[in-house]
C-alpha cells in the first residue's frame, strides 16, 4: 500500500491519493493553516474509525447479522512535546436485527481484528526512508 501527499501552489495545504481517491489536508487556520483540510490527527481518528467500521460490515457479514445503519466516533487527546495521540476512544451506534449477545460478540472480533487500532496498539516503527531535495524557482 501506498500513499502520496502533495502541497498545493506554495501553501501549507495538500493532496493526499491512492490510485483515484484524494482528500485535502492543511493545518488549522488557528496553526498557520488555510483550515481547507484535515489535519494529521483528524486522518488519525478517521483511519481508526474506517478501520472499525469496515471490520464491522465485515464480521457482521460473515456472522449473518444484517447492518442496516452503522456510527462510529472516535475521540482522542492530544499532548507532550512534540505533542502525541492519548486517550484514544471509540463509541459505536448501530441499528441490527440480531439479539444482543450476537451484537456484543460482533462487536468484541470487529475491535480485535480492525487493523489500523491493532496496529497502534500493538506499535510500529516509523522512519524516514529517504529525502530528495528539489530546485525551487526563485522570485
Amino acid at each position: 500500500m501506498q500513499v502520496h501527499i502533495k502541497t498545493i501552489h506554495e501553501s501549507s495545504a495538500a493532496v493526499g491519493w491512492t490510485g483515484p481517491r484524494t482528500v485535502v489536508i492543511d493545518r488549522t487556520a488557528r496553526e498557520g493553516g488555510m483550515g481547507i483540510g484535515f489535519s494529521g490527527g483528524e486522518l488519525l481518528l478517521m483511519a481508526i474509525g474506517a478501520s472499525i467500521c469496515n471490520n464491522l460490515y465485515h464480521h457482521a457479514a460473515a456472522m449473518d447479522i444484517p447492518l442496516q445503519q452503522l456510527e462510529v466516533i472516535v475521540n482522542g487527546d492530544w499532548a507532550g512535546d512534540p505533542p502525541h495521540a492519548q486517550n484514544i476512544r471509540y463509541d459505536v451506534k448501530l441499528g441490527a436485527d440480531a439479539p444482543r449477545d450476537k451484537i456484543e460478540a460482533l462487536l468484541k472480533q470487529a475491535d480485535h481484528h480492525a487493523e489500523v487500532p491493532h496496529t497502534l496498539r500493538s506499535g510500529v516503527a516509523v522512519r524516514l526512508n529517504n529525502y530528495e531535495l528539489v530546485k525551487v524557482a526563485v522570485g
